[in-house]
């Protein structure tokens, strides 16, 4: 039997049939995908092969289908381990704040690439626009800016108001959409907002830490009422790069990509070498500093939180 896994807990997999009903699966020894290491070798978005064990009640994963993409992550702390956090995916949807809790120009960019990388088409949403002031909006501007002109889309929303809601529904029709983010920035009331019959539990921010408490302990695949499919994910608090070679980097860069075969030496590091019109565009404000200290973070391995 065929079906596609709909939510992921770490030992059991929720698989939705071909014939719409919802199994209970687990896998049965060790099951690894090839070439891939991780925590989770199935994940939300996977399509899969299972057989119902004697109970009928529940079922064992029997194969993998091959992914057209995913979106893979690395933990920043000692542990190194990598996670799949959805796979087979139209697009990915970032959902960042300014304040409370803050999301930086460096935690984005890492979310940018690995899109990129992967060949996933990204957006970023700006949530909690009823907080912001004078100031923060000319702060927001500023952000938003630096992201559309090198072509991802940005919008600005109040999940808690539903400002520009309707505009991020158009954007979701009849597409299968991962939403991920820190802890806090308001992924489940803007999942409520987008689809109110989800009632995705919400939790405060904590003060003492200003990280939002984790309120979404698993992947879980929803159906949108108006066509298509949202994955949510746990808040996460780093995102380390997987599997980006050092010279291939700068490919996952849209304003460096377009000036690559521009470089006087081929194989072009765009760091200090003389010639190199990355450096050049980033010295005449045509490429944004804080991009192109990303790229620098990230070719020298030095991720770090947030």
């Amino acid at each position: 039997m065929r079906g596609l896994v709909t939510k992921s807990t770490g030992s059991w997999y929720l698989v939705q049939g071909e014939d719409g009903m919802r199994v209970e699966c687990r896998i049965k020894g060790k099951f690894r995908t090839k070439g891939i290491k991780t925590t989770n070798p199935i994940a939300v978005g996977d399509w899969v092969h299972y057989e119902l064990e004697p109970d009928q009640e529940s079922a064992i994963i029997t194969e993998l289908e091959p992914r057209k993409n995913y979106i893979i992550r690395r933990s920043v702390n000692l542990s190194k381990q990598t996670q799949i956090i959805g796979a087979n995916l139209d697009q990915a949807m970032l959902v960042v704040t300014l304040a409370s809790p803050p999301t930086s120009l460096g935690f984005i960019d890492r979310f940018l690439v690995t899109a990129e990388a992967y060949g996933i088409p990204a957006m970023l949403i700006f949530n909690k626009l009823d907080l912001f002031s004078e100031e923060g909006l000319e702060i927001l501007d500023d952000y938003m800016a630096i992201y559309e002109q090198i072509g991802y889309p940005c919008l600005a929303v109040s999940a808690q108001e539903g400002t520009h809601v309707d505009e991020i529904r158009k954007t979701l029709k009849d597409k299968i959409t991962l939403v991920s983010g820190h802890s806090g920035v308001g992924k489940s009331t803007l999942i409520n907002s987008i689809e109110p019959a989800v009632a995705l539990r919400t939790g405060k921010i904590s003060d003492w830490s200003d990280k939002g408490k984790h309120t979404t302990t698993f992947a879980e695949m929803i159906d949108l009422s108006f066509g298509g499919k949202l994955i949510d994910t746990p808040g996460i608090r780093e995102l380390g790069i997987v599997d980006i070679e050092k010279n291939e980097l700068s490919h996952f860069f849209p304003e460096m990509r377009a000036r690559l075969n521009q470089c006087r030496f081929h194989n072009c590091r765009h760091i200090n070498e003389p010639g190199c019109v990355i450096l050049e565009a980033v010295e005449d404000g045509e490429i944004e500093t804080s991009r192109y200290e990303s790229y620098l973070s990230i070719y020298h391995n030095q991720d770090t939180r947030n």
